[in-house]
Formats: structure tokens, sequence, C-alpha cells
């Protein structure tokens, strides 16, 4: 991958204090203070989830390479690796469940599905719903998925009802506030095995049908997972390959400790299947967290705090939805990258609106060390 050559940026700078006000007026950052990057999460709906290659520059836009898909562009992620295992679009709000007793997806009916649908649900605030979706903490092939592992025999693979979440909300949203989802999608009955090749086979269908579709997906190792959408029939292509993307900008179902599930906007997650890693540095009062960001060099870094068993090191941490004085970046934080060729970068987030106070326009300032 070729490395970054940097040039001259303009971006911001905040006073020193533990939340920065959204979008106090920029000043120029000189050279060496980093470059600054604009995720096109694409405003309050929040439509995009945004790829981003910290160690690539887009010779057009001088910032980092960014590859941009709908959060409905698909619905499963098949794993490439030597595991099988199947991720659910946590983006929209899906979820899976397993159908007792059945091995014929095409016995599955409405009726007979009709008590487990009131279960298979996302931010319903019910604790125990947690296992009709992924581990959040993204830590596959060993962490837990919605669909258990597919077997290499067929009989073993279960019928799930999936619940295909929320499309994008098309209303107006107040300047302001975010809105993570809008309509229903609907459920479907899902099945998948193995195929003799070591790829996997899809058995899927709208609830209501007596017949199903099948897909045979093959695994491609250059990248992460391959990704499939299911309302349109077809796999499709969404991540980039595994070593070209370090984080993704995107809405998230995370979990909240005696409450089960629960969805946020302005989300960011760490590229830990492909290697990457992160931890956040929090700076004591008085000091300014802009200046130890400034002052942060290679020798600072702590290899022992790298986490890359969990995707959520960025998370929600960098920003504050209900601060004294409105939307909030929290001004006494910052990340430490590792990507997953062994470079390392510094980053600290610098707004979470546009000048006009619309969410879903944040800003970050990073700078390889």
């Amino acid at each position: 991958m070729k490395k970054i050559l940097f040039c001259l940026l303009v971006g911001a700078s905040f006073v020193s204090q533990s939340c920065i006000n959204d979008n106090e007026d920029p000043v120029t950052v000189s050279r060496g203070e980093g470059s600054i990057a604009d995720p096109l999460v694409g405003g309050a709906t929040q439509p995009n989830q945004v790829w981003i290659d910290l160690s690539e520059i887009d010779p057009a836009t001088k910032a980092p390479v960014q590859s941009l898909t709908k959060r409905t562009d698909w619905d499963l992620a098949f794993y490439s690796g030597n595991d099988f295992k199947v991720v659910l679009n946590s983006s929209i709000m899906m979820a899976a469940g397993k159908i007792p007793n059945v091995t014929d997806i095409d016995a599955v009916t409405e009726a007979s599905a009709a008590s487990l649908q009131t279960q298979v649900q996302v931010a319903n605030f019910n604790p125990s719903n947690v296992i009709y979706i992924d581990d959040v903490k993204g830590n596959f092939p060993s962490g837990y998925t919605a669909i258990d592992e597919i077997k290499s025999n067929d009989s073993e693979n279960a019928v799930y009802l999936v619940n295909m979440g929320k499309e994008i909300f098309s209303g107006s949203v107040p300047v302001g506030s975010v809105a993570t989802g809008g309509d229903s999608r609907g459920w479907m009955k899902v099945q998948i095995s193995r195929t003799s090749a070591g790829g996997y086979k899809i058995k899927y269908a709208p609830l209501a049908s007596s017949s199903h579709e099948e897909l045979v997906i093959n695994k491609n190792t250059a990248y992460n997972y391959s990704f499939v959408s299911l309302k349109n029939k077809k796999e499709v292509l969404i991540q980039p390959e595994k070593k070209k993307w370090d984080l993704c900008f995107t809405v998230f179902t995370n979990t909240i400790t005696g409450a089960g599930s629960y969805v946020y906007a302005d989300f960011v997650t760490t590229n830990n299947v492909g290697g990457a890693g992160a931890y956040e540095v929090t700076v004591p009062a008085p000091a300014s967290g802009v200046e130890a960001y400034n002052n942060f060099k290679t020798s600072d870094i702590d290899p022992s705090k790298f986490i890359y068993n969990d995707q959520r090191i960025i998370g929600s941490n960098w920003r504050n939805p209900v601060g004294a004085n409105g939307l909030e970046v929290y001004g006494d934080r910052f990340y430490i990258i590792k990507d997953a060729e062994g470079y390392y970068f510094k980053l600290r987030f610098t707004r979470i609106t546009n000048t006009s106070g619309e969410r879903g326009f944040p800003q970050f300032e990073y700078k390889p060390l």
C-alpha cells in the first residue's frame, strides 16, 4: 500500500476544554499538524457507511480515501477465513432467531413464526434480546453470531427467522437530531449450508412464501467477508479489501448493560477483523487535549494498550450528543490507530455537525506516527 505524503491543508484548532463546542471558527493548521478528513456520512439520516483508509490519500481531495456504500445495500456478510460465520447488517437493525424443530425452509409459515417475531427485535429494551444480534465487539471468527456457525452436515443447519431491519428514513429531521431508521424492511426465512467447494449456499424467501430461492457464495480471501443483498437477490461489493480500510463511520447496533440492544448514530468501528488495533488516550484536566495530541509522538506509543478484539474502541466515545452547550466533541481524548500493515496514526475528532448544526457531517484530524 502506498504510504502518505502530506501537504499543507486547512483544518481546525480549538480552545482547551473537556468538550469542543461544535463548529467553532476554524483556523489554519500548520504543516505537520496533520490532515483533515470529512467522512461523507450523508447527513441526519446517516445513509452511508464510510470505509476509510488512513494510509491512502485521494489526489483529488488531498484527504484519506473513502469508499461509500448505502446502509441498505447489504443484508448478510459471509466470513472469508477458515471458519464459516455469517454476520448480520447491524447498521439497519437486523436480527435473527433460530426457528426450533424445523429443517425444511418451505415448511415455515407466518403463523408458525408469529411468536418468535415478537422476540427477534432490536432496541426494544429487553436485555434478553442480545441473543438475536451478533457479538457487538466484532471479534470474528471467534465471537458469537446470531446465526450459528455453518456446519458441514446440512441437517445440522437450522432455519432462521430474520428481521430485515429498517429502511433509511426518508422524512425531514430537526436540526441537531438524527433518524437512524425508517420503515420496516419485513421478515425473511433463511437457511445456510456449506458447498462442496468450501463456500456457502443460501436458501431464502419472504416469510409468507411457500417456496425459496438460492444463492451460492464463494470465499474471497482478499476480503474479510463476501456480502449479499437478499432484497436484491445477489452478491454485492461492500467493504474494500481487508488491508485497504481502517475505520468505518456507520450507524451501529450496540448493547447497554441491563437494557439489551440499542442503536447508535455517529459510530466509528475499526477494522479489527483485518488486523487493525486502537486505543484511546484521555487527557486529565486541566491539561489541554489539543496540546497533548499535537505533542504525542512515536515514542509515546504504548503497544500494550492496543485492542484488537473489539471494533468499538472509538465507537460513540468521541462525541457528546447531550452536552450542556448542545452537540459537542470531547476535547479531552484522542486515538492511536495501528493499521493492518503495522503503520501507526494519531487521530482526534474536531466536528460532529456541519456549520448549520446538522448531524451526519463529522470531521477528524489525523497524522501518521
